[in-house]
Formats: C-alpha cells, structure tokens, sequence
C-alpha cells in the first residue's frame, strides 16, 4: 500500500498536535506519559516532533486521557486555520 503524501497543511497539524502534547506533559518523562497511554517513548516521541504527523485517533486519545487534555481541545486547538 502506498501511501499518498501529506500536504503541508496536514503536517503543520501534526506539529501543532506534537507542540500541544509536550508543553502538556510538562515535566513528566516521555517514558512514564508513553507507558501510562500504552504506547513506546519513541512513538511519543515522533508525535511530539512532528515526525509522524498523522498518528492513530486511540494513540492520541490515550496520550491525552494520560495528559488531562480533552479530545475536544485538542480538535479546536489542532485544527486548520478557515481559509481566507
């Protein structure tokens, strides 16, 4: 399967989401938030990075449960700014 490549719009989101995450996780170690949400540091690590941009919507609601952050700000903070 080959998979189409993201626009940048998609990608900016994905790092929007990442920076989200680690300003939440705050001083916790992204071993203890990864393992809490059931998921590997590295994982965590590529969303926080941006590196993967478009992580599954269970692994982005586990690390959120985790971090205290509502599905719903994530989506408003996250998402796309309207087109002018």
């Amino acid at each position: 399967m080959v998979r189409t490549p993201l626009t940048p719009e998609e990608r900016e989101r994905g790092e929007r989401l990442g920076r989200l995450l680690r300003r939440a996780r705050g001083d916790r170690s992204m071993v203890e938030v990864a393992a809490a949400a059931g998921l590997s540091a590295e994982t965590l690590r590529k969303i926080e990075t941006g590196r993967a941009p478009t992580p599954a919507f269970f692994t982005v609601a586990a690390v959120a449960a985790v971090l205290g952050l509502s599905m719903d700000e994530l989506v408003v903070r996250c998402a796309l700014a309207p087109a002018a």
